[in-house]
């Protein structure tokens, strides 16, 4: 009885181990899958292989990994992912398209935890062509990117200008990193006029869950 009992529990064990990593690795090649289309959504037209070429940067403690561009051997550009901890819950990770020049091709969100209907239109916000929401094509080696309301030309998106400010940043921040410029990466102290993530009114909205 004793040995049969112990055979169920390996034979249990056993399965669920297999189970366990057939989840990991499914999980993993989900992941693998949605960046490759990510950087190929980012920036079109590389006949490279910028995963197998990929390499990273250790700026001020976070690191930026960087995937470059090529098109008949010749550099066209890079995708960078890059990140802010600013957002109203935390991280937000981007990858962003970026040419030789610093002029942005495109953009696709990666990770995030914002606010349902409101920080989580980032994606599709900044790539929309209505009054100066649009960042496509900007040229970062002019400067950074900023909302309005900090004195800069790009409309954050409706109540949600923690959100606005923390995408913005990480946008910074990967143009930085591609230039190799650690002066240019934010620090990732929260930028939030006094106000606590929590409490912030902006736009005419409240609460918790608006910023």
């Amino acid at each position: 009885m004793f040995l049969s009992l112990t055979l169920i529990c390996i034979i249990a064990s056993g399965v669920l181990g297999a189970m366990n990593n057939a989840t990991k690795d499914a999980i993993a090649a989900s992941q693998k899958a949605k960046l490759e289309n990510a950087i190929k959504e980012v920036i079109p037209g590389f006949d490279n292989d910028p995963g197998t070429e990929a390499y990273e940067k250790d700026i001020n403690g976070t690191i930026f990994r960087i995937y470059p561009a090529k098109k008949n051997g010749q550099a066209i550009g890079a995708a960078v992912e890059a990140v802010s901890m600013n957002g109203f819950s935390g991280e937000i990770r981007i990858i962003v398209g970026l040419d030789e020049k610093g002029k942005i091709l495109n953009y696709a969100v990666l990770q995030h935890a914002e606010t349902p209907g409101l920080g989580s239109k980032m994606d599709p916000w900044f790539k929309t062509d209505k009054n100066n929401q649009n960042i496509i094509g900007k040229d970062l080696s002019k400067g950074n990117l900023k909302v309005t309301k900090d004195g800069g030309e790009v409309d954050a998106i409706t109540a949600s200008t923690i959100t606005s400010r923390a995408f913005l940043e990480a946008v910074n921040n990967a143009y930085a990193a591609f230039l190799g410029n650690t002066d240019g990466i934010s620090s990732a102290t929260n930028q939030t006029d006094g106000n606590s993530a929590a409490t912030e009114q902006t736009d005419g909205y409240s609460g918790a869950t608006q910023h």
